[in-house]
């Protein structure tokens, strides 16, 4: 399993458009990618990071940090690729 952390740069969070953009990047992954919210340096409950519903019910807003995990072959370039995508400003 290969995961990564990295910050919510899109001023309104993981909601609408950036939620749109991220769940269509990890649809066209090669591994899937689940993401979760950190919350006092622990990972809650992580959702299909392909799903838009379960990315916006998250709660995850600008500056917060998520994890996300997945397995396989295409792991890491999976997982690298959705979270320098989070770590940009999605509104612009």
């Amino acid at each position: 399993m290969y995961q990564r952390r990295t910050l919510v740069a899109s001023s309104v969070g993981l909601h609408a458009r950036p939620a749109g953009l991220v769940a269509r990047t990890a649809a066209g992954q090669a591994a899937k990618v689940k993401i979760a919210k950190i919350t006092g340096g622990v990972a809650g409950d992580p959702v299909d990071a392909a799903s838009v519903l379960g990315l916006m019910t998250l709660g995850a807003a600008f500056g917060d940090e998520v994890e996300l995990t997945a397995e396989g072959d295409a792991a890491q370039e999976s997982v690298d690729a959705l979270a320098e995508l989070i770590a940009q400003d999605l509104d612009a």
